[in-house]
């Protein structure tokens, strides 16, 4: 079972990008700097408007989430898990964590990336602004 979102979003001038153990891509169009795990704003949709077909397929323990964030010249792959305990259900916001938490706000578990392992080009990037297109796959031994 595969399937697939596409979410567009862009930078803004507070970016950091420096947060340890997660990143952050939000509908919200203001960011303070203290939010310094949010990556992009402004996003057409948090985790509750993905499809349902896609929320049900990564609600699944089996489940791989890969996840290519394009901005500026640069592009990277991050690999997460999915989990039976995603709701999937928070309006504005998609946080994608290294570690197993979940909450309505949790798309990813277990992510190779975090905002602060992130390549400095693509912060930088998103920095001046850019648009980003955060291109999800998700797929499910059959």
């Amino acid at each position: 079972m595969e399937a697939h979102e596409i979410i567009r979003c862009r930078g803004h001038p507070l970016v950091l990008g420096t947060h340890p153990t997660t990143f952050e891509v939000t509908c919200e169009e203001h960011l303070s700097e203290n939010g310094n795990c949010i990556i992009g704003v402004a996003a057409d949709k948090g985790c509750s408007g993905l499809s349902a077909a896609f929320r049900t397929a990564l609600a699944h323990d089996d489940a791989i989430l890969v996840t290519r964030l394009s901005a500026g010249n640069t592009e990277v792959e991050v690999r997460s898990r999915g989990s039976a305990h995603l709701t999937l259900d928070h309006p504005t916001d998609l946080v994608w964590r290294r570690s197993t938490f979940t909450c309505g706000r949790t798309i990813g578990i277990c992510s190779d990336y975090v905002a602060a392992t992130l390549p400095r080009d693509l912060v930088a990037a998103l920095k001046k602004g850019s648009e980003m297109t955060v291109t999800l796959t998700v797929t499910r031994p059959d």
